[in-house]
């Protein structure tokens, strides 16, 4: 019997929750399709932060390392702990420590659910640099309080970075139907999106079954909302991946629905899996969560560890839960409900 071993980090607020919740379902098709999954848990938080002076020990990284994979619920609690430090002292840090560099977020309608728009004919596959780009750390603060004080934040964008994700989007492109939309703001980024376009041109052609399409951030940002049904995957710098795909998940029906996952390719380190709806800490343990994110970026887990019919499994159960109306929209049915729908799918 095959065994995966898999880091939990449930994090905060609703984190805890859906972490629990997407378990439940890995487990149980797990039994069903005669694999094993051990986890072990880590309490790494914004309480941890408050009880240690660290979002993570100083070992934390090592740990992880010999694990399969990292499945994370969600990091924040704004309220007690800036973002800043949550970001940069938990998430960045395992992204950076395990070139987790391909960040991919599927974008499409579940059964059932309603989106904003006209058409819910879509079906995109973002990809995000995760590891450089507009947030590589590079810069700081200097004369801070005085009149003259100076902030500076510098992009990195490296041959290998930006020719690696392009080489990632191009072959996932490949693998679905042949057309990758590159998105820059070259015309007023006259250095680093410049050579991102040029690195694009130069690989594509090594990819002639793929055609290529260069669009700017803010156009890309008005055809996610008028014709998403035309695009297939698309490629972004760090900060535009995320913003792009933030707008992705509101096409889709909302946060409750954005699955994503943090892959490291050539899997020489553990890759991490987790829903990106954040941590709202308002309806943190009472049970309305909706866990579809959660369960559905384990059923990306799950494909990644090769787990591909427990991944298909997980995948047919929540669309088959959706299209009974469950869990569509925000506070219509429980947490444990949802799970439990989706339990009963993959068994019938």
């Amino acid at each position: 019997m095959t065994e995966h071993q898999i880091a939990l980090i449930p994090g905060d607020g609703i984190g805890v929750d859906v972490t629990q919740a997407a378990m439940k379902v890995l487990q149980a098709v797990a039994g069903m399709e005669s694999f094993t999954l051990h986890t072990g848990t880590f309490p790494w938080s914004c309480a941890y932060y408050h009880e240690t002076g660290a979002m993570i020990p100083q070992d934390g990284i090592e740990t992880l390392r010999g694990f399969d994979a990292i499945f994370l619920g969600a990091v924040g609690w704004p309220e007690s702990v800036p973002d800043a430090v949550s970001l940069h002292g938990l998430l960045l840090p395992i992204r950076k420590a395990f070139d987790q560099y391909a960040n991919i977020r599927p974008h499409r309608l579940l059964p059932g659910v309603e989106g904003p728009l006209k058409s819910g004919a879509f079906d995109i596959l973002c990809i995000r640099e995760n590891t450089e780009g507009e947030y590589a750390g590079a810069g700081g603060r200097v004369h801070q309080g005085r009149d003259n004080e100076v902030a500076v934040q510098t992009s990195i964008f490296t041959r290998q970075g930006v020719e690696r994700i392009l080489r990632f989007g191009f072959e996932q492109a490949q693998a679905r139907r042949g057309h990758l939309t590159s998105v820059t703001k070259s015309n007023a980024q006259q250095y680093s999106m410049v050579f991102w376009d040029e690195m694009t041109r130069a690989l594509a052609a090594e990819y002639p079954d793929v055609t290529v399409s260069h669009v700017h951030i803010d156009a890309m940002a008005a055809k996610m909302v008028m014709n998403p049904e035309n695009l297939d995957v698309i490629v972004a710098s760090n900060l535009f991946g995320d913003i792009l795909t933030d707008l992705g998940a509101a096409i889709q029906g909302g946060l409750g629905f954005a699955a994503s996952a943090n892959i490291c390719p050539d899997r020489s380190a553990p890759s991490m899996f987790e829903p990106v709806h954040g941590s709202a800490p308002d309806i943190a343990g009472k049970g309305i969560a909706n866990p579809i994110a959660a369960i559905w970026s384990g059923a990306m887990m799950l494909r990644h560890l090769g787990e591909d019919r427990a991944a298909d499994r997980v995948e047919k159960a929540i669309a088959e839960t959706t299209g009974q109306g469950i869990g569509i929209r925000p506070g219509s049915h429980g947490t444990d409900e949802i799970t439990d729908a989706v339990i009963a799918a993959m068994k019938g």
